[in-house]
Formats: C-alpha cells, structure tokens, sequence
C-alpha cells in the first residue's frame, strides 16, 4: 500500500507571488503563506504562534497567483509536501520542504472591495469566485 502525502492550508500571503516565466510559457509561482494559531500558556494568557510556508505553484494555478493574488490575501492551498537539497557556491548544504499546490483559492473575497489597490476602474478579476447562493431555492 503506497503512503499519503496531502497538505491543506489557510492562511495569509506574507509578499505578492514571485513569478517566474521558463521556456514554452511555463509559469511558476511561490508564496510565502503565514498560518496562526491561537493558545494559552499556563498561566491562561493568550499567544498566537505563526508558521511560514513555501507553496510552489505550476503552469495556471502560478499564472492565477500572478494575476490575482497579492500580500495580505487569504487563501486556501491544497497540495503535497516536497523536500529537496542543494549545495551553495560556498560548499554549504541546504535543504527545504515546499508544498507543491494542486489546487488555490483566493478567500474573503467580501473584504476585496474595500481594499484601495483593487477594483479600481478595472473589471472584476477572472479566477476562483465565491458561488452567488442568492439564486439558489431554499
């Protein structure tokens, strides 16, 4: 039986997407997303613990990051988890773990339109939109 290796994550983009463009079109997206937790120590105060982490994202998902997706954007990633290593022109080894994003949605999208660096004069962003439940019969 072969393993699982699924990761799910909301939080905060801590920077816009660094996009990169190879040849034949290929993109490719990171973001550096912030996830918080909120716990009490002994004493029954309050502290919020931030974890980073490094979302790569391929060919349509890095070109909607690119279009859509700034700093301080909430968003869902669902992936898997990748380790790689290299060496650094000083002889140095380093290694990282990266989620590789299968799928990305923008979140909180109500907050968007109050936002001064959006919508301004442009027309609604094409990409992940939150379903007009209005329509639907209860």
């Amino acid at each position: 039986m072969s393993g699982l290796n699924k990761v799910m994550l909301i939080g905060r983009l801590g920077r816009d997407p660094e996009t990169r463009w190879f040849d034949g079109g290929k993109a490719m997206s990171k973001l550096s997303l912030a996830t918080s937790e909120i716990y009490q120590d002994q004493e029954g105060k309050p502290h919020e613990r931030t974890e980073w982490h490094t979302v790569v994202l391929w060919r349509e998902l890095a070109e909607l990051a690119d279009e859509h997706l700034r700093k301080g954007d909430r968003v869902f990633v669902e992936g898997r988890l990748k380790s790689r290593t290299w060496i650094d022109d000083h002889g140095g080894q380093h290694r990282i773990t990266e989620v590789i994003g299968d799928r990305m949605d923008r979140l909180g999208q109500e907050e968007e339109s109050a936002r001064p660096d959006r919508n301004q004069g442009n027309p609604a962003p094409r990409g992940p939109h939150p379903i007009d439940t209005s329509t639907i019969p209860l």
